[in-house]
C-alpha cells in the first residue's frame, strides 16, 4: 500500500466525514482528496515528475496537508521544512535532494525567494495566499489554490509502488549539516499500523495537535488520522495555552500528543481540574522522556486519560511505547518495542547486555529507514547487519538500560544532539553562528535540564582578549540566524574550555560541568 491511498481509500469509506480541521475551515475526506488530487495534478503540470522530491514549507495548515498529499499523489517524494529554517540552510536542503518544487505559505515568500535563489533544480513554486502579485514577483512562485482549482478532480495516472521512496526528512547531524532520512511507503505504512493499533486508534478519534509538520510526530498525525479515518484538529502551536485547552474541549478532542514543553505548560496551568475533559481518550508523549514527576502529575490532572510514555528517532519513527496500566509502577520507562518490532541493547562490540547494563539500543522492523539520503558514511554508522543476511538493524546511538522483565529506560544519547521543544539541535550548527560574532573565540553549546522546553540551549564562550561582547548581543544575532527553536537561552561566559590534546574541546565535559553530572562514556 501506498501513503496517499490512505486518502483515497479514506474519501470513499467517509466522503462527508470531517477530515481536516484548522481554524474555521473544515474539510470532508471527499474534499481533502480532491485537492490533494488537484495538487498532484499541478505539481506534474510544472514539471514534477516520479521520484522528485517536493518541499513542503508551511506552518500547520490546509495547504501543508494538500500538498503533502499532493506530492504523493503526482508519485513524487515530499520533504517537510520547518517554516522557521532561515535561508542559507533552506538552501542547503534544496541543493542537497536537488528538489523539484516548493509548496509554502506567502508569508514564508522572504525566505524561499532568498533561498532559491541558489537552488538550480527548482521547477515551481506553489504559494498559498491572497495576493498573487506577491507570489509571482518575489520568487517566481504561482498561485496555489488557483492552480489547483484549474486542475481536474481526479488522481494523475502512474504514481509509482510501496517500495518507491514516499519521504525524505531532514534531522540534525553532528556535524552541523542536517541529514536525509530516507522513508519508504512501506516504512511509513508500517509505523503508522503500528502505533494505531497500540493507541486502539477508530474513525470515532478526533485528534488536536499542535506539534509542528515538520517533526514527525506531528507529521505521523496526520498520516495516522487520514489512514484510520479519524478527524483530525490542527493548530498553529501552543502559543497561547488557554485557547488550544479550550479547542480541546470544544472540539471533544479523544487524543492529545504532547512534547515535553507543552506538558510543563499544562502542568503550570491552575484552571485545570479534574474531569474537565471527558472526552480525551489518551495524551501521547514522545520527542524527549518526560521526568516521572510530570507523568504522575498528569495523570492526576487527567485521571480518565490514557498517557502514553513513548520514544522514537526520526531514522524509525517511534521505538518504543509503555502500556498505561504500566505507568505508576514503572514511571521511569519508554516500555518495550512497538507492534511488529523488536527492540534490544548492546555493547560497544555490538553484543546483547544483561539487564541493567547500559548500552545502545538496536531497532529491527519494517519502520527502519533506508538511510540517509546520498550519505553512505552515515548510513553504514546506522544500519549495520542483522541477525539475517538479507536485513540492516538500526544502532540508534541512544544509550539504555533494560529491567529484568524487559522493560526499557533512557539513560544518555551518545552523540551531542540536543533535544529541545521536541525538536533536535546540533549544537555545532549553533556553534559555527556564534563563530560568526567577532571577538568570539572559543565557542561549545550543550542542553541543560529545563522544566519548560526538556533541555535549553545554553552557549558557554570565550572571547578574544579585549572584545566586549554581552549575552544579549550572542542571543540577537543566534536568533537572527537560526531557527527560533535553536537560538540560546543562556551565555556563559569563561576564560577557556577544557579540550583534547589535539586541542579539540571537550563539549562532554563542558557539559558535565555545567549540570553537575558525570561524564556518560561514549558522550
Amino acid at each position: 500500500m501506498r501513503v496517499e491511498e490512505f486518502m483515497s481509500a479514506g474519501a470513499a469509506r467517509f466522503e462527508a466525514k470531517a477530515a481536516l480541521v484548522v481554524g474555521d475551515t473544515r474539510l470532508s475526506f471527499g474534499e481533502l482528496d480532491a485537492l490533494a488530487n488537484q495538487c498532484g495534478r499541478a505539481l506534474r503540470r510544472i514539471g514534477v515528475r516520479r521520484g522528485d522530491r517536493v518541499v513542503a514549507f508551511c506552518d500547520n495548515s490546509v495547504e501543508a496537508v494538500v500538498g503533502i498529499f499532493g506530492a504523493l499523489k503526482a508519485g513524487a517524494v515530499f520533504s517537510p521544512v520547518n517554516p522557521t529554517t532561515k535561508p542559507d540552510k533552506l538552501a542547503f536542503i534544496l541543493n542537497n535532494c536537488r528538489a523539484s518544487a516548493i509548496i509554502t505559505q506567502q508569508k514564508q515568500l522572504g525566505t524561499v525567494g532568498e533561498a532559491a535563489a541558489h537552488a538550480p533544480t527548482l521547477r515551481g513554486i506553489l504559494v498559498a495566499g491572497d495576493d498573487a502579485a506577491v507570489a509571482k514577483s518575489v520568487c517566481g512562485g504561482v498561485p496555489m489554490f488557483p492552480a489547483l482549482a484549474a486542475e481536474e478532480q481526479t488522481a494523475p495516472d502512474d504514481p509509482g509502488i510501496d517500495i518507491d521512496l514516499a519521504m525524505v526528512i531532514y534531522t540534525s547531524g553532528s556535524t552541523g549539516f542536517p541529514k536525509g532520512v530516507m522513508m519508504t511507503h512501506q516504512n511509513i505504512v508500517h509505523a503508522a499500523t503500528s502505533i494505531t493499533t497500540y493507541l486502539e486508534n477508530t474513525p470515532d478519534d478526533i485528534v488536536l495537535s499542535v506539534v509542528p509538520l515538520s517533526f514527525d510526530y506531528g507529521l505521523y498525525q496526520v498520516l495516522m488520522s487520514v489512514k484510520i479515518g479519524m478527524t483530525l484538529v490542527l493548530e498553529k502551536s501552543f502559543a497561547f495555552p488557554q485557547a488550544v485547552l479550550n479547542r480541546l474541549a470544544a472540539v471533544k478532542a479523544t487524543g492529545f500528543p504532547l512534547v515535553p514543553t507543552i506538558a510543563a505548560l499544562i502542568l503550570q496551568n491552575q484552571t485545570i481540574k479534574p474531569g474537565m475533559f471527558p472526552h480525551l481518550r489518551y495524551i501521547t508523549n514522545t520527542a524527549a522522556a518526560l521526568p516521572p514527576a510530570h507523568i504522575l502529575r498528569l495523570a492526576e490532572m487527567f485521571p480518565t486519560t490514557r498517557i502514553y510514555s513513548m520514544y522514537g528517532v526520526t531514522e524509525c519513527k517511534r521505538c518504543t511505547y509503555l502500556p498505561p496500566e504500566q505507568l505508576r509502577q514503572r514511571t521511569a520507562s519508554v516500555g518495550k518495542a512497538i507492534p511488529n518490532s523488536e527492540a534490544w541493547i548492546v555493547d560497544d562490540k555490538g553484543g546483547p547486555v544483561a539487564p541493567g547494563v547500559v548500552g545502545e539500543l538496536v531497532i529491527r522492523g519494517g519502520h527502519v529507514m533506508k538511510g540517509y539520503w546520498e550519505n553512505p558514511e552515515a548510513t553504514d554508522k546506522a544500519l549495520r547487519p542483522g541477525g539475517l543476511p538479507w536485513e540492516k538493524v538500526l544502532y540508534t546511538g541512544d544509550l539504555f538500560r533494560m529491567d529484568d522483565e524487559g522493560y526499557l529506560y533512557f539513560v544518555a544519547r551518545k552523540d551531542d544532539i540536543i533535544k529541545t521543544r521536541g525538536e533536535k539541535v546540533s549544537p555545532k550548527e549553533v556553534e559555527n553562528v556564534i563563530y560568526q560574532i567577532p571577538g568570539v573565540a572559543e565557542a561549545a553549546v550543550i542542553g541543560v535540564p529545563d522544566a519548560i522546553l526538556g533541555m535549553a540551549i545554553k552557549a558557554v564562550v570565550v572571547l578574544v582578549e579585549g572584545a566586549e561582547l554581552g549575552e544579549r548581543e550572542i542571543i540577537r544575532h543566534c536568533a537572527a540566524n537560526l531557527e527560533d527553536f535553536m537560538v540560546p537561552k543562556s551565555v556563559e561566559f569563561r576564560r577557556e574550555l577544557p579540550k583534547t590534546g589535539s586541542g579539540k574541546i571537550r563539549r562532554s565535559e563542558v557539559q558535565a560541568e555545567a549540570t553537575g553530572t558525570p561524564v556518560v562514556p561514549g558522550s
